[in-house]
C-alpha cells in the first residue's frame, strides 16, 4: 500500500478525533459546540418539525445542553458521518474492484460446488478513466448518505433511550422517595426543607430525586413558586406514575388538604403497586425461562445436530457449525442478557456510594479558631500560610486514605468491594498464561494444542475467585440487611420510653442484631470519641455501602435535625425495610426455579454434545461395513458416501463441540446468576460451576 493511499483514512480520522475527545475535554467541548452554532445554527431555528417533541426528550433525559446547541452538533456529527462513510465507500470500492479481479478457476477451486455459479463474476480488469470516477464518487455518495442519516437518527434516538431508563429507574425508586417524604413530614419538617434533602441525595434515592432537584432549581434560583414549581417537574419527567404523583402533590398544596395523609396514602398506594409490579416481573421472568429453553438451548442444539448429520452423509459443514459456535451462539445469549437486563432492571440491586459524600475525605470537621495562629504542637505557634499548608496535607492525607487502606487491609477491600480483585487476578494469571504459552513453544508442543486448556483455566480462575469474593460480599450485605427492620423497630421502641438518640444507640446495640452489632460498636466508639451522632452514622454509611443502610441513615440524619422525636419516623422506615425485605425474600424464592431450569437445560445439552462427540463421531462405519444395494448406481453412491464417512475431521469436530459447551456453560451460569440475583455478577458462582463441569467432562471422556 503506498503512503497516499492512506490520506482518506487520515482525513476520517481527524473529522472524527473532536467529536471522540469532546466529552472528555471541557476545552474541545466548547470549541465543538461554537463550532456547530457557527456553522449549523441558522439551520436549527429554520427548521421547526419535531421542535417540541425533541425538546421534551431532551428535558426528559436531562440532557445538559439546550435544544439549539445539541440540534446543531447532531448535525455536525452527521457531517462527519458523511465524511467518514465517504472514506469508507471510497476503500469499499477499492476492496471490491481487487476482489474481482481475481481469476474464476481460483474462485472455483475455493467455494463448494454448488456456488460454482459465481465464479463467472470474477476476472474482471479494474475500470479506468471515468469508469472509475463515476464508481467511486457513487460508492462515496452511498455510503456517506448511510453514515450521515445514521448518525442524524441515533443522536435523536439517544435522549428517548436515556429517558427510558431514567422512567424504569423512578418507577423502581418512587416509593421508597415516597416513604422517605411521609416519614420526614410526619417529623415536622416543611415540604420545601424535604424537597432540598431528597435532592441532595440523588445518591441514595436515583432519579427520583433528581426529579426533585428541577422544582428546587426553580424554587431557588428563578424565584418560582412551590406549586407552579412541581407543576413544572411534572410536565418534564418522562414517568408518568411520578407525574401523576407531583401533579396530586401540586393539587394538594394549592387546596390546603394535610400534607401528611396524602402522602400517607401515596405511601400505601405505592407499596401494593410495588408487589403487583413484582408479581408481574414473576410472571415474565416465567415466560423468559422457556423462552431461554427454547432459543438458547433447544435452538442450538438442533442446528449442531443437524449440520453435523449433514456433514457426515451429505457434504462438509464445519464452517457453518463454526459460524453457529462462535457467531450465533453468543449473539444469541448476550442479546438475552441485555433483555433480561431491561426486563428485570435494577429490582434486585444495591445503590452504589459516592465516594465524594465520603465523610473522612471532606475537611467539614475542621473548625478555625478565633485566634490568628492555633496552637496545634505543644505551643509552638505558626503562621497563616503554615495553616494553609497543613490543611493542605491533611485533605491530601484524607484524599489517598482509601489507597492506603486498600493495600493495608486486601482481604477487607475484597470483601467489601469484590470488583477491586479483578485488577489483580486479571493481570497475574494474563501474565501466567503467556509465560505457560512461550514455556510450551520452548518445549516443541504446538500452541493449538495446549491453548485452549490455558485460557479456560485462567477464565475458571478469574471468575472463580470473584465468585468466592462477590459471594462473600453479598452474604455480608445480606446478613446486615436483614437486622435493619429490627434495629429500626428497637430504636423506636427505646426513643418512646424517651430516651434520647445516643442513649438510644447505646441501648439498642448492646441487644442481639446478628452481623449489625459490630458496625453498631464502631458507631459509638465513633461517639464515644467525640464525632456527632451524623458524623458516626455516615461512616457507618460508608463502611456498608448500600442503598438500604444509605437511606436509612440519611432518614435518620435529617429527622434529628427535624425533631428528638424520632419514634414515629422510625416506625415508618421499619415498614418500609420490612416491605423491601420481604419482596426481596420472596423474589429470591421465586427465582430459585428458574436457576433449577437452566442447570438442567445446560445438562440436558452437555449430555446432547456428549453423545455426538464419544458415541456417533468415533463409531461411524467404514469401508468394511456395505448394506445391500440394487444396480451399480446405487453400489456407487453408497459407497462414496462411505469414502466420505472415512475423511470425516474427528479431532475439529471434538474442538468444536468443547468449545460449544463451554460458551453454553458460561453464559448459562452468567443468566442464572441474573435470573436469581439480578445483577450479571451474580452469575460468576453459576458460570464457575458449569464450566468446570463442562471442563472435567471432556476432560476424562
Amino acid at each position: 500500500m503506498a503512503p497516499y493511499d492512506l490520506v482518506p483514512v487520515t482525513i476520517a480520522v481527524l473529522a472524527v478525533l473532536p467529536a471522540a475527545l469532546a466529552p472528555l475535554s471541557t476545552r474541545i467541548g466548547r470549541i465543538v459546540s461554537r463550532l456547530s452554532l457557527l456553522a449549523f445554527g441558522d439551520l436549527v431555528h429554520r427548521s421547526r418539525s419535531s421542535q417540541q417533541l425533541r425538546k421534551r426528550r431532551l428535558r426528559a433525559a436531562h440532557v445538559p445542553m439546550t435544544y439549539r446547541l445539541y440540534a446543531a452538533r447532531t448535525l455536525l456529527y452527521a457531517t462527519i458521518g458523511a465524511v467518514v462513510g465517504a472514506v469508507a465507500g471510497l476503500y469499499l470500492q477499492w476492496g471490491v474492484a481487487r476482489l474481482l479481479t481475481v481469476a474464476p478457476e481460483t474462485v472455483r477451486a475455493q467455494v463448494p460446488g454448488t456456488f460454482a455459479f459465481v465464479a463467472g463474476a470474477f476476472g474482471r480488469p479494474l475500470p479506468t478513466g471515468r469508469t472509475l470516477l463515476a464508481i467511486q464518487l457513487g460508492s462515496m455518495i452511498a455510503v456517506a448518505a448511510v453514515g450521515a442519516v445514521t448518525t442524524y437518527y441515533l443522536r435523536w434516538w439517544y435522549p428517548s433511550q436515556i429517558a427510558d431508563s431514567r422512567r424504569s429507574d423512578i418507577d423502581e425508586n418512587l416509593p421508597q422517595t415516597i416513604s422517605f417524604m411521609y416519614a420526614l413530614s410526619r417529623s415536622g419538617m416543611e415540604l420545601p426543607k424535604v424537597l432540598r434533602i431528597l435532592a441532595a441525595h440523588e445518591h441514595v434515592y436515583g432519579e427520583p430525586a433528581a426529579e426533585i432537584g428541577v422544582a428546587v432549581r426553580n424554587i431557588d434560583m428563578f424565584g418560582k413558586d412551590m406549586v407552579t414549581a412541581i407543576r413544572t417537574m411534572a410536565r418534564r419527567t418522562p414517568s408518568p406514575k411520578f407525574k401523576e404523583f407531583a401533579e396530586n402533590l401540586a393539587s394538594v398544596l394549592q387546596s390546603g388538604q394535610s400534607l401528611a395523609e396524602f402522602l400517607e396514602q401515596q405511601h400505601q398506594e405505592y407499596q401494593q403497586e410495588a408487589e403487583d409490579q413484582q408479581d408481574k416481573l414473576l410472571e415474565e421472568l416465567a415466560t423468559l425461562a422457556e423462552v431461554y429453553v427454547t432459543t438458547l438451548v433447544v435452538l442450538p442444539l438442533f442446528l449442531i445436530t443437524i449440520l453435523v448429520v449433514v456433514g457426515i452423509t451429505v457434504t462438509n459443514t464445519l464452517t457453518l457449525l463454526r459460524g453457529v459456535v462462535y457467531v450465533l451462539l453468543p449473539v444469541l445469549n448476550v442479546g438475552f442478557i441485555l433483555y433480561l437486563r431491561s426486563a428485570m432492571g435494577g429490582t434486585v440491586g444495591n445503590g452504589q456510594f459516592d465516594p465524594s459524600l465520603d465523610p473522612t475525605v471532606r475537611l467539614d470537621g475542621i473548625r478555625r479558631t478565633e485566634s490568628r495562629a492555633a496552637r496545634s504542637d505543644g505551643g509552638v505557634s505558626v503562621g497563616e500560610s503554615q495553616q494553609a499548608a497543613n490543611l493542605e496535607r491533611l485533605q491530601l492525607y484524607r484524599r489517598l486514605k482509601w489507597l492506603r487502606e486498600s493495600f493495608g487491609h486486601p482481604v477487607q477491600t475484597i470483601i467489601e468491594r469484590p470488583t477491586a480483585l479483578l485488577w489483580a487476578t486479571v493481570p497475574i494469571i494474563g501474565l501466567l498464561t503467556l509465560v505457560r504459552l512461550y514455556a510450551s513453544v520452548r518445549l516443541g508442543i504446538p500452541l493449538v494444542l495446549v491453548i485452549d486448556d490455558f485460557l479456560l483455566q485462567a477464565t475458571l480462575f478469574v471468575v472463580g475467585t470473584f465468585a468466592i469474593a462477590y459471594e462473600a460480599h453479598s452474604r455480608r450485605i445480606d446478613t446486615i440487611e436483614a437486622s435493619v427492620p429490627d434495629f429500626l423497630d428497637r430504636l423506636a421502641s427505646v426513643n418512646e420510653a424517651g430516651m434520647t438518640v445516643v442513649e438510644s444507640l447505646d441501648r439498642v446495640r448492646k441487644s442481639d442484631l446478628g452481623a449489625l452489632n459490630p458496625e453498631l460498636d464502631r458507631v459509638w466508639a465513633d461517639i464515644q470519641w467525640g464525632a456527632d451522632v451524623e458524623m458516626a452514622l455516615r461512616r457507618f454509611e460508608h463502611r456498608v455501602r448500600t442503598r438500604t443502610i444509605s437511606r436509612v441513615v440519611t432518614l435518620i440524619t435529617n429527622a434529628i435535625n427535624a425533631s428528638g422525636d424520632l419514634a414515629r419516623v422510625l416506625r415508618i422506615a421499619a415498614t418500609q425495610a420490612k416491605s423491601d425485605r420481604r419482596l426481596k425474600r420472596a423474589r429470591r424464592t421465586e427465582m430459585l426455579t428458574y436457576v433449577v431450569v437452566v442447570y438442567v437445560a445446560f445438562g440436558v445439552f452437555l449430555l446432547i454434545v456428549g453423545a455426538l462427540d464419544t458415541v456417533l463421531i468415533p463409531n461411524l462405519p467404514d469401508d468394511s461395513v456395505l448394506p445391500e444395494a440394487s444396480g451399480a448406481a446405487g453400489q456407487f453412491a453408497i459407497t462414496q458416501v462411505l469414502e466420505d464417512l472415512g475423511s470425516i475431521n474427528e479431532s475439529a469436530y471434538t474442538l468444536i463441540f468443547f468449545h460449544t459447551t463451554t460458551l453454553q456453560a458460561l453464559f448459562s451460569g452468567l443468566i442464572a446468576g441474573q435470573m436469581s440475583g439480578g445483577r450479571l455478577a451474580d452469575g460468576a458462582k453459576h458460570a464457575s460451576v458449569l464450566l468446570s463441569i463442562a471442563y472435567l467432562t471432556f476432560l476424562f471422556i
